[in-house]
């Protein structure tokens, strides 16, 4: 390969480390063809890239952006996930598939300038899907004028209450 296909290798991938939400680090050392095809698909169902590069093109991609932080992992066969949109759906994809092929290392990851060790992609791949949160977020954020409005309105029933009571009190008498 030459030098200016390696550097538009290189710029292309700093590029798309930009965009990324997160970028996860593994190591498919023993997968054969078929398990990484299978991967592959299942990543790409979910909108992620998977890419094996190699070291030194991930070490000069990683200049001047928060992958620098994790180039010291870039030892040894390495694949990259990267996802624009869903910080959760590689890790969940990526760990799931690591529980059923024990091949499959998650090395670590990068997300919002922030170092991610194996077992934070672990948590990270136990949240709830984004849809998800939105729905407990929305769920949320209505509950809060719904309960205010039920206590506004229950003055004025409290009050007609207490009337009918008086009410009720002086026809008795």
């Amino acid at each position: 390969m030459r030098i200016t296909e390696k550097q538009q290798i290189a710029e292309d991938l700093r590029d798309r480390f930009s965009k990324s939400a997160i970028i996860v680090l593994t190591d498919y050392k023993g997968l054969d063809v078929a398990a990484m095809n299978d991967l592959r698909r299942k990543l790409r169902a979910e909108q992620i890239e998977y890419q094996v590069v190699k070291n030194t093109l991930l070490i000069r991609a990683s200049e001047d952006n928060d992958v620098a932080l994790i180039k010291d992992y870039f030892k040894g066969p390495s694949a990259i996930a990267l996802s624009y949109d869903d910080p959760v759906a590689p890790a969940k994809v990526l760990s799931q598939f690591a529980k059923e092929h024990d091949k499959l290392e998650i090395k670590v990851g990068v997300m919002d300038g922030q170092v991610l060790d194996a077992n934070a992609i672990q948590a990270l791949a136990k949240l709830p899907s984004r849809e998800v949160l939105l729905g407990q977020l929305l769920s949320a954020l209505n509950a809060v004028p719904t309960s205010f409005v039920r206590t506004i309105a229950e003055v004025p029933r409290s009050l007609v209450n207490v009337l009918a009571a008086i009410r009720d009190q002086k026809e008795a008498a």
